[in-house]
């Protein structure tokens, strides 16, 4: 297999693949070699519209969820005015 060297990385790029590594329990090389491989050998997916546009807008799943009709039953509400006993010990 063939090896790479990469130089002159900004401190903060360095670090988010630290703390990638870490979350994964893998070392940062092999988190570099994850993030390569999905970068440059992804197989790209077609993406399946039912409208009648070329391309969907993307939405996130907060737009998401606000685009959920008002049922207006009280039970889903939350009731702001509960009152909770807190304990700071």
């Amino acid at each position: 297999m063939a090896q790479l060297i990469v130089r002159r990385l900004e401190k903060e790029v360095v670090q988010k693949l630290r703390e990638q590594a870490a979350k994964y329990g893998i070392s940062m090389e092999e988190q570099h070699r994850r993030i390569l491989r999905g970068s440059l050998l992804r197989k790209k997916k077609k993406r399946v519209t039912t409208r009648k546009t070329k391309s969907t807008p993307k939405m996130n799943f907060k737009e998401f969820l606000l685009t959920a009709p008002d049922f207006g039953d009280p039970d889903l509400l939350r009731q702001k005015d509960f009152p909770r006993d807190i304990n700071f010990d």
